[in-house]
């Protein structure tokens, strides 16, 4: 229903997120079909863990849970997957002269682990308060995160190929989720999907070379700059962090003028710099094969948007 903190003025539902969950389950149970199960506990927490995320965003939307009822939840979930081998091993040096890897204790990675995944899952829900733009920025992660994954030495083709199966159920729900929305991803897909990237990101990409460590926090700039602007905005004022308010980086957008169309085009635009960045780090192949896909997927995101358009004036 629309409220203070909303910007649409009609009811839309706020499910969506059973269509991301339900696509991206299917296709990898449809993919092992084909082939194989890769059987592992890196594999299952990932799915698993989704699994759990998606159920609590999911009851969340029908019954809006107490803020900290959830953080307890999903500290438990990445507790689970933590457990199952999905965390931060080692971290990079600084100060080091030829990068020094510091290989964690336990009471080292748990708490980062649990502050990546707790963290991510949560700023990718932070960002979606405008029509099309986590969806958006969730597909350009995701493209980018997976051809890092093929990329590193050793590949990782497991998380790759998860991550891309991500972008397209994301892109398929965008067909629906653009300006003027016809319904919203909510928390379960909010939730599920900043998950996926947060668990991605360590699984196929920082556990594969020493320069990964730091690539993901790139590819997850937006997100990640919304959450510690909001957080950091709200202990200034003496508020809760967890207290929600209409003051994230798009509603600065949309109070500065711009359309909400706009400030999807502004914030991917960012993400799709940061995801080159990171490429950057990368082979000359990488960057090229980057620009494909983010041709490939901006020219499919105008194609759906002009297509509404010509629906809507037939």
């Amino acid at each position: 229903m629309p409220g203070e903190r909303k910007i649409h003025k009609i009811p839309v539902s706020r499910i969506g997120g059973v269509a991301i969950w339900a696509s991206t389950m299917l296709t990898f149970l449809f993919l092992v079909l084909l082939s194989y199960y890769p059987y592992g506990s890196l594999v299952s927490g990932l799915l698993l863990g989704g699994s759990l995320m998606f159920l609590l965003g999911l009851i969340d939307d029908v019954y809006n849970l107490d803020a900290k009822f959830k953080l307890l939840i999903q500290v438990l979930v990445a507790t689970m997957v933590y457990c199952l081998g999905v965390k931060f091993d080692t971290i990079l040096n600084p100060m080091h002269p030829l990068s020094q890897v510091i290989h964690l204790s336990v009471w080292a990675s748990y708490p980062l682990t649990l502050l990546w995944v707790v963290g991510i899952s949560n700023a990718v829900n932070f960002i979606d308060g405008v029509d099309g733009l986590a969806g958006s920025v969730i597909t350009v992660n995701a493209i980018t995160l997976a051809i890092i994954a093929l990329a590193m030495t050793p590949p990782n083709p497991i998380s790759a190929l998860i991550a891309f199966i991500l972008a397209g159920s994301m892109m398929a729900f965008l067909t629906f989720n653009f300006n003027p929305a016809k319904i919203f991803m909510g928390d379960s897909g909010a939730l599920f999907s900043g998950f996926m990237l947060a668990t991605i990101s360590i699984t196929g990409v920082m556990k594969s070379a020493t320069l990964a460590i730091l690539l993901p926090f790139l590819v997850l700039a937006v997100p990640i700059i919304d959450i510690t602007y909001s957080s950091l905005r709200r202990i200034f004022k003496g508020k809760s962090p967890f207290v929600a308010d209409a003051e994230h980086i798009h509603h600065k957008l949309l109070k500065a003028g711009f359309s909400q169309k706009l400030t999807v085009v502004i914030m991917t635009a960012v993400a799709i710099i940061a995801g080159f960045i990171a490429m950057s780090f990368m082979s000359a192949l990488t960057i090229k094969h980057y620009v494909y896909y983010i041709i490939f997927v901006v020219a499919s995101m105008i194609l759906l948007s002009l297509f509404d358009v010509f629906t809507k004036k037939n």
